[in-house]
């Protein structure tokens, strides 16, 4: 993201009456608009290119819909979507909400309405950013946690306590400076 109150956004839309008009709203939020798509490939060509801080996404678009877009995305370049959506495809909104999309409006769009959605998606973007680092901060104490319960148990069968094996993969890591989990790395691999 850019300075809090300035986004850079890519707008993709079919209908090029709907595309200049998200961009004057845009502009009048005081957002930049980075670039402009008329179809689903171009979207995430620009996406690619350019990494806007958010994607105004048409969720009926030609080449590639909106939600395939936002999944190929989510998978390789993550940032906040919010979906363009007529109200009778509601039942694309919920296929949206399951390919990583923070928000969506209604056409037609309204600039009273546009405006706290692109902050809430990329609160919501950030949060969820924030939840996933956690996520693998956890996951990689819990592995070196395992690594090590499995070198004390090594230890322990060449005839070391519990205790005394621990003791001895953390002094080795004190002396060596590396982590206790390098130290059982290398322990099992001298097995």
């Amino acid at each position: 993201m850019h300075d809090q109150d300035s986004y850079r956004i890519v707008i993709a839309d079919d209908e090029g009456v709907i595309r200049l008009g998200l961009r004057t709203m845009v502009r009048t939020l005081g957002h930049r608009v980075v670039g402009m798509a008329r179809n689903g490939e171009e979207a995430v060509n620009l996406v690619r290119q350019l990494s806007p801080d958010l994607l105004l996404l048409d969720i009926k678009m030609p080449k590639m819909d909106g939600i395939a877009v936002a999944q190929k995305l989510s998978a390789e370049a993550p940032l906040p979507i919010v979906i363009l959506t007529a109200f009778s495809e509601q039942p694309l909104v919920t296929q949206a909400a399951a390919a990583a999309v923070m928000g969506y409006l209604v056409k037609p769009v309204d600039e009273s309405k546009l405006a706290p959605m692109l902050d809430v998606a990329i609160a919501r973007f950030v949060e969820r950013y924030i939840a996933q680092q956690q996520v693998k901060t956890l996951q990689t104490k819990l592995s070196a946690r395992d690594i090590i319960e499995q070198a004390k148990k090594e230890l322990m069968a060449r005839g070391l306590t519990e205790r005394e094996a621990y003791h001895q993969l953390q002094a080795t890591a004190r002396n060596e400076r590396k982590s206790i989990a390098a130290v059982a790395k290398s322990v099992l691999r001298q097995g």
